[in-house]
């Protein structure tokens, strides 16, 4: 009976789009909340540094707990391990919702849950990572990771007017409601689908043993091959300039338009455009050949066309327009990436390789939004509002009022964002990845 049930299940790459729908979902709840609770946090403490916390403590917990993440979720069923991340956000937003309802909301209470939420966090992204690379064909990894991209930016446009819609409506509790409900949504679509596990390789085999040696296995698999390492350390540099750049852009905006909400939330849906454009063009097109040439691009053009325009800039137009470049080179870039990574890694080992590899990238994000916040409120911001040799030499461009501070940093973090693609270019190892470095299905001859 329970063999007839599970044939009836979705498979493939319909299971996949049921699984896209309802983490699509789930993301519009989060990204709503999310919004919301950036504009409060901002309203009570006034300071770039509380939205930093914010970012950190949730950020931070993800990297820390990815190793071994990673190894459970090679040994456990990646079915299981979805539906369990997705309940832990869930639970962290049922916890914050009530603190909200009974007035006992604090900023340290978001610290706390967006640590909780984090740590289950670092099983999805494995997780999903690894089923997705049974469900799709291979040939399709490009496109399936541009889906994957559409539903994050569309999220991005959507999530800040809807907020602003019903902020006004349903309020900050309203708006938490509506986010538990999508999880129970995205449970649901899990629920629903066959997940398939991996059939076991030489190299799976080759890496059984204890907790703590499959937790370690991922970052030997990297290590004997440079390639890979590389890129992912290409993906440290941008990730540790991004992530100072990104986490300024509100309060950035907020403190020049003097808390402006509609102008926050203008540019944050043109990061959304981008994406989804960005997106639309990674599903179309699949990526590059050379899939290592959309990732180091990628670095290059966010940067250039994003970061710098967007610190330089001091009207909404070319905030939005920056936004837009910024996100578009996004899809390309982690969409290539993501499927040079599902081509030359063995499925039944991806959980542990995939979660340190994304330690190995963005072990550097929490570091720079810890920084952000500081070097804005106390070194970035002063200079450039003071008398200082600072605003006098670059007052005329960035001006001397609040927020021009934050911008000179945008502007500084952009400018050495786009070496990670540079660095990326110059290194023959990491420039033929693509070549140099076999497919995991690849029949010797």
């Amino acid at each position: 009976m329970e063999e007839s049930i599970e044939r009836r299940e979705p498979r493939g790459m319909t299971a996949f789009t049921i699984i896209w729908i309802g983490q699509f979902l789930s993301l519009l709840g989060t990204s709503m909340t999310r919004f919301a609770l950036t504009i409060w946090a901002f309203q009570v403490t006034g300071e770039a540094t509380a939205l930093a916390l914010v970012g950190f403590f949730s950020f931070a917990p993800v990297i820390i707990f990815s190793p071994i993440a990673g190894a459970l979720v090679d040994r456990w069923n990646r079915k299981f391990v979805m539906i369990l991340s997705d309940l832990a956000a869930g639970l962290s937003t049922v916890a914050v919702l009530l603190l909200y309802a009974t007035g006992r909301l604090e900023i340290w209470h978001l610290y706390v849950a967006g640590a909780f939420a984090g740590a289950f966090e670092s099983f999805q992204f494995p997780a999903f990572s690894a089923a997705m690379s049974l469900l799709v064909p291979k040939a399709q990894y490009g496109r399936a990771n541009g889906l994957v991209s559409l539903a994050d930016s569309t999220t991005t446009i959507v999530a800040p007017i809807l907020a602003g819609i019903l902020l006004g409506v349903v309020g900050i509790a309203g708006i938490m409601a509506i986010d538990i409900v999508t999880f129970v949504v995205a449970v649901l679509a899990v629920l629903l689908v066959a997940v398939p596990q991996p059939a076991r390789s030489a190299e799976g085999l080759a890496g059984v043993g204890s907790l703590w040696s499959e937790s370690l296995y991922g970052f030997r698999y990297i290590w004997r091959r440079k390639s890979l390492l590389g890129v992912q350390l290409t993906f440290t540099i941008s990730n540790f300039f991004g992530s100072i750049g990104m986490i300024l852009i509100a309060p950035m905006i907020l403190a020049r338009t003097g808390n402006n909400e509609l102008v926050l939330g203008t540019v944050q849906s043109a990061f959304g455009v981008g994406g989804l454009v960005g997106g639309l063009v990674m599903t179309a097109w699949g990526g590059p050949r050379q899939r290592v040439q959309g990732v180091l691009l990628g670095f290059i053009g966010s940067s250039l066309l994003g970061l710098i325009p967007i610190g330089l800039g001091q009207t909404v137009l070319v905030w939005s327009i920056a936004a837009f470049c910024f996100m578009f080179f996004l899809p390309i870039t982690n969409g290539s990436n993501q499927a040079l990574w599902q081509a030359k890694v063995a499925p039944d080992v991806q959980g542990r390789v995939f979660s340190a590899r994304r330690l190995i990238a963005q072990v550097s994000g929490p570091l720079g939004i810890l920084l952000a916040g500081p070097l804005a409120d106390r070194v970035f911001e002063p200079a450039m509002q003071g008398d200082t040799w600072l605003s006098a030499v670059l007052g005329p461009i960035f001006g001397t009022d609040a927020g021009a501070g934050m911008a000179l940093l945008i502007v500084i973090a952009g400018a050495l964002g786009i070496t990670a693609g540079l660095v990326g270019y110059a290194l023959p190892v990491v420039r033929t990845v693509d070549t140099r470095l076999p497919d995991h299905d690849a029949v010797a001859v």
